[in-house]
């Protein structure tokens, strides 16, 4: 226990003396040349977890760790077997509705058209025909040749072919008229509700690709062939290249000194002498305690507020969380409000 007590305390110590020697060396840094300022901090980039917006077995993954991809590179798949199959029985459906669209928007076939009218031309034959059965049947009848039932029946047969006739009649009206309004307005409504359908299948179909948003490196591999993917689940993390950053830290007694889109300076340890051009983007407009893992009552009262040096990477040699130096010279013309900073290929890189 005491020896845990010991270790506890070191780091406690280690960390109020590098905390206390780091704005001693800054504040000494920019003491000793008041034509520049020097910071320090720590190269950042985005990350973007990509994952499939759908959940099945992964087919193949395309990419590995370290890997260079640019926007719009496939990265993965999954197994499309069961979406195919989907976007097939729909396109079906839709090709069917088509089909009864054009049907109803073309109307009767002259073939239907004549074949109604040869109804109506027989129709009215078998009228003539019960008809002079009729008036002879009541002759016999009061001939008493007849029964009254046998009139009866003749008088049935009669009224029946009126009737025939009356129909086939509608429905050669019907045949030369074509289908309601209505009814074509309803078949198309279904078709524009099949064929949105089908528009969702072949999205469906769309997402068991995986494809790069955007340049950068692929900096994990989380899932592999055989796996399930969901949308909560990523299959890769990707490091964007574009844009690098040093996050950085400067007291309120410097505020007054900087300004978005000055030009800076950055080195690093990995690369001496070699300098890369960059500008001040974004100073924070809040305040914060000095960022450490371990605070004293005196440090806490040390507010700084943080910067977004932006640098030309042209050949990928910032790395995330590199140690980085900043240097901002002051007698540099001050940016305009709203100026536009030259990009990269412009700039150049020292």
């Amino acid at each position: 226990m005491n020896k845990k007590v010991r270790i506890l305390a070191g780091l406690t110590v280690a960390g109020v003396v590098a905390g206390l020697a780091y704005w001693w060396h800054l504040s000494n840094e920019n003491q000793g040349d008041e034509t520049k300022i020097v910071l320090y901090g720590n190269v950042d980039i985005r990350e973007v977890d990509l994952a499939f917006n759908n959940s099945e077995h992964i087919d193949r993954m395309l990419v590995q760790e370290g890997d260079r991809v640019s926007k719009g590179q496939l990265l993965a798949t999954l197994d499309k077997s069961r979406v195919q199959a989907e976007v097939s029985a729909a396109q079906a459906k839709v090709d069917a509705q088509k089909a009864a669209v054009a049907r109803l928007e073309t109307g009767s076939r002259p073939q239907e058209v004549r074949q109604a009218r040869a109804s109506v031309a027989a129709a009215q034959a078998k009228l003539v025909d019960a008809k002079i059965t009729y008036e002879r049947t009541q002759q016999l009848v009061r001939d008493k040749v007849a029964s009254k039932q046998t009139l009866d029946d003749a008088k049935a047969s009669y009224d029946m072919a009126r009737a025939d006739l009356k129909v086939a009649q509608e429905l050669l009206a019907l045949a030369v008229e074509g289908p309601r309004v209505e009814d074509i307005a309803e078949a198309k409504a279904v078709l524009k509700a099949q064929e949105a359908q089908l528009s969702l299948t072949q999205e469906v179909l769309k997402d068991t690709e995986l494809f790069a948003p955007s340049d950068g490196v692929i900096r994990n591999r989380i899932l592999e062939p055989g796996d399930i993917a969901t949308p909560q689940t990523p299959a890769y993390t990707l490091a964007l290249t574009d844009p690098v950053w040093v996050r950085s830290y400067a007291p309120e007694n410097m505020l007054g000194k900087l300004k978005p889109g000055m030009k800076a300076e950055v080195t690093t340890d990995s690369y001496p002498g070699k300098s890369y051009q960059g500008w001040v983007g974004y100073i924070s407009p809040t305040a914060e305690f000095t960022p450490k893992s371990v605070e004293t009552p005196e440090l806490r009262t040390r507010l700084v507020y943080q910067l977004r040096v932006y640098v030309c990477n042209p050949q990928d040699e910032l790395r995330l969380g590199m140690p980085a130096t900043v240097t901002i010279h002051l007698d540099q013309p001050q940016p305009q409000p709203g100026q536009q900073v030259p990009p990269c290929s412009e700039s150049g890189n020292g």
